[in-house]
């Protein structure tokens, strides 16, 4: 959440931060500010709203610099006001930019209050730019003021500070929020995000939990937490310019939505080797370790936690491990009885969520886990970096806050573990083993047939998008796709959705059915198909609605106040992956019919980096 943007050159830098904040506006657009040193003086320009409210406040009174910062917020403490947006001073030299939450903003706070100064915001950020100009007073140098004070801080930060004093030097700082460096020539820039760098320089470094860096034109310096000036490795960024462009797409989430066979293809690439999904791909020590797994833990939130709740029944099906899945805000603040031979599987698009990054740490420190396995999209993550191991998903950019191809990428490399467990552990046998890779090979054909309702799906849309509820059912493996499909049209359109088991109905959920609440059901050729169509009668019988998505070959048909569209035959495996695909697209329709913001829906940001 937030979106940091730093620089230092030799050229004017205005141009370089605004063209950062578009690319992480995905990471907050509530308000939008930058800061930069000219003439011994801080210039600092704020914006309620977008990055484009800020560009027109440049617009009118241009601003140029060499060094800055730059911040595109979402809002935890104070409203979205100018006030309230970064980037924050301190005194009249200090500007800072801030991602996360300082836990002890109220202390620190009155500390400042004891020393006759006054914080004009309502946000946690601002102590640390005032504290830092108070430390700044003291110490010989800006780094020096910042190790201070950030020794003091409570809580994750990602820090860009400027000091006027000292105009040709940012330094930056993190603890459990991202920040990236990039190295040009003659240039250095900050992020906390790679997408923002992308368009100046392609040469990254990470830094670590509890870095210090000093930018300068002539490249970085980094201290690692005990203040030991360290070495980071200087890495080139795989992703081109273009990657995280719209293309003739009129969003983000819709290029995303039809990037999904070829994201897919991009996960399974080297995976599948002959008719084997090799444990290999697990890491090179995973056949020692597969061998001892006896429970599956997942742990995810979100989007991600519908992953591995899909992953759950084919982890028990297939591989024969009980496996549990949780909600990462709550495991880590529960007590957990150990589980022999405990196997945890944490699952992140970014690999930065605070709570999943919370989780991991806390099974560390209780001995809970027998191997960490990490399933994430973004390589230099701190979540792939904390965890033993990890399966890479390969999607490429993901820039629309609600997630479609990270979502069915994640599920391909969880049925990936899960094959590999499962004939590590001798559940399936080669025969069996060579079926479902063939059926992941095919998979990314499947998915691009089901992207072929796209127009028919748009019309379904008309209907749905004059509606307030809606009501998602599935059964089985497809109860937690009806989940996904509802998070997805609640969190674009503003319809209020809601997903249930089929079975669920008549204890409760039946009470809402009528002829102004639409009924979205998932009905693949499965053997719950007849237990469905029961459940579906129950609606028809109320006055329901109903939206069906059904296989082919499922014999469910139009007719009064029932509407389907059929989706090609798919295997059982698969079908999850296959039938997420048509409820994304009609919750995308839906909300660029009802006019919101499909891209960036109030409210929500793409990265949650914070509690």
């Amino acid at each position: 959440m937030c979106g940091i943007v730093g620089a230092v050159a030799e050229r004017n830098v205005v141009p370089i931060l605004l063209e950062g904040l578009r690319r992480l506006e995905y990471r907050g657009y509530d308000s939008a500010g930058l800061a930069v040193v000219d003439g011994g003086r801080l210039h600092r320009v704020r914006a309620v709203g977008k990055v484009a409210q800020l560009e027109a406040a440049l617009a009118a009174h241009p601003i140029s610099s060499r060094t800055g910062i730059a911040h595109t917020r979402w809002a935890t403490h104070g409203v979205p006001s100018e006030r309230n947006a970064h980037p924050h001073l301190g005194g009249d030299t200090i500007a800072v930019v801030h991602n996360g939450i300082i836990e002890n903003h109220q202390a620190l706070r009155a500390e400042l209050h004891d020393l006759g100064i006054v914080c004009s915001s309502d946000t946690d950020s601002e102590v640390v730019a005032q504290w830092i100009a108070v430390e700044r007073n003291r110490a010989d140098s800006l780094v020096e003021a910042v190790r201070n004070v950030v020794a003091r801080i409570e809580g994750t930060f990602a820090l860009g500070v400027v000091d006027a004093s000292t105009p040709h030097e940012v330094v930056g700082a993190r603890r459990g929020s991202p920040l990236v460096v990039g190295i040009g020539v003659g240039e250095c820039f900050l992020a906390s995000d790679l997408n923002a760098l992308l368009p100046v320089t392609q040469r990254v470094v990470y830094l670590e939990d509890g870095d210090l860096v000093r930018l300068r034109t002539d490249g970085p310096s980094i201290w690692d937490d005990t203040g030991k000036a360290v070495d980071r490795p200087v890495r080139e960024a795989a992703l081109g310019v273009r990657a995280a462009e719209r293309g003739p797409y009129r969003h983000f989430m819709g290029k995303e939505i039809f990037e999904q066979p070829a994201a897919i293809a991009e996960t399974l690439e080297g995976r599948l080797v002959g008719r084997r999904v090799p444990p290999q791909i697990l890491g090179p020590d995973a056949e020692a370790w597969l061998e001892a797994v006896r429970n599956v833990e997942i742990v995810a939130c979100g989007t991600s936690f519908h992953a591995g709740l899909v992953a759950r029944y084919w982890m028990e099906a297939i591989a024969g491990v009980p496996c549990h899945v949780e909600v990462a805000s709550e495991y880590r603040y529960r007590r957990h009885a150990p589980l022999e031979g405990n196997l945890l599987i944490t699952v992140s698009q970014s690999g930065e969520t605070a709570d999943t990054l919370a989780a991991l740490r806390k099974a560390r420190d209780e001995g809970a886990f027998l191997h960490s396995l990490c399933i994430c999209n973004v390589p230099e993550s701190s979540l792939v970096r904390e965890s033993d191991g990890v399966l890479m998903t390969h999607a490429g950019p993901e820039i629309g806050v609600a997630s479609t191809k990270a979502f069915t990428t994640q599920l391909v490399a969880l049925l990936l573990v899960v094959v590999t467990l499962a004939r590590r552990l001798g559940r399936i046998d080669a025969r069996e083993e060579a079926a479902l890779a063939a059926l992941l090979r095919n998979l990314p054909a499947r998915v691009e047939a089901a992207l072929r309702l796209d127009e028919p799906i748009r019309r379904w849309a008309e209907q749905l998008a004059v509606r307030e509820h809606a009501l998602f059912l599935g059964r089985g493996m497809h109860y937690p796709v009806a989940m996904e499909g509802a998070l997805k049209l609640k969190e674009i359109s503003y319809i209020h959705a809601e997903a249930y088991a089929a079975g669920e109905l008549k204890h409760g959920p039946l009470a809402l059915v009528d002829g102004d609440m639409p009924v979205v059901a998932v009905a693949p050729n499965d053997e719950l198909l007849r237990k469905l169509e029961s459940n579906l009668e129950e609606v028809r019988s109320r006055g329901g609605e109903l939206y069906v998505f059904a296989d082919q070959d499922s014999g469910i048909r139009s007719g009064d106040g029932v509407r389907v569209l059929n989706v090609a035959p798919t295997e059982d495996v698969i079908a999850p992956i296959v039938f997420t695909v048509p409820l994304q697209l009609l919750a995308y329709h839906t909300a660029v019919l009802k006019g919101t913001d499909v891209d960036q829906p109030r409210n929500l940001a793409k990265s949650v980096t914070v509690e």
